[in-house]
């Protein structure tokens, strides 16, 4: 399977100087937040797979961005692959998708009868990283402990997040590991092949 994820910055390679088929071989695009309706729109348009989406702390939309399905929240299952999302940030001012620990873990707390019914997750996709995996000390741009619990007890392949632009700093990882999980920070975009 071959997933491209995208967040937070829109990738020039796949939208300014897109040719035709960059967008082809692609299994699934994954999108981790704060991107325009109209860019994840065009992403769908031309590539010949599904898109799913979580929510950024930027993400005001209005509707759904065509044939994008929003999976905050929710389990989506693809070839087999269990994909788990939960967009959002951390709450550092009052905005539709900024959450206090607390509400996260309520959040998490909800989807536990479709993990049981699912046996679990392969991928964890999320706006804001977990706590001490590519975050920073500052509100804005804290992570989620439960993030952390998620991914201790479930082990899933792959942890995608975005929130943290690599321009931030040159010490920022597209990829690190967490114990049997890859962590990548999706920002911009990267090929991930299972």
């Amino acid at each position: 399977m071959r997933i491209l994820a995208v967040s937070d910055v829109e990738s020039p390679y796949y939208y300014d100087h897109y040719a035709e088929g960059k967008l082809s071989g692609f299994d699934l695009i994954i999108a981790c937040g704060d991107l325009r309706e109209g860019y994840l729109e065009f992403l769908i348009s031309m590539a010949n797979c599904p898109l799913v989406y979580v929510h950024g702390n930027h993400d005001d939309f209005k509707r759904n961005p065509d044939g994008c399905v929003c999976i905050d929240d929710d389990i989506f299952v693809i070839n087999g692959m269990r994909i788990l999302g939960l967009g959002g940030s951390y709450r550092y001012k009052n905005g539709k998708y900024m959450y206090t620990e607390r509400q996260m873990k309520l959040r998490v707390f909800k989807l536990i009868p479709k993990l049981i019914r699912r046996k679990g997750f392969d991928i964890l996709v999320t706006h804001a990283p977990a706590r001490h995996l590519n975050d920073f000390d500052t509100l804005t741009h804290r992570g989620f402990e439960c993030f952390n619990k998620l991914i201790d007890k479930y082990k899933p392949k792959y942890f995608l997040h975005g929130h943290i632009h690599r321009n931030y700093g040159s010490f920022i990882p597209q990829k690190t590991e967490h114990g049997e999980t890859t962590v990548i920070n999706a920002c911009g975009h990267c090929i991930i092949e299972i």
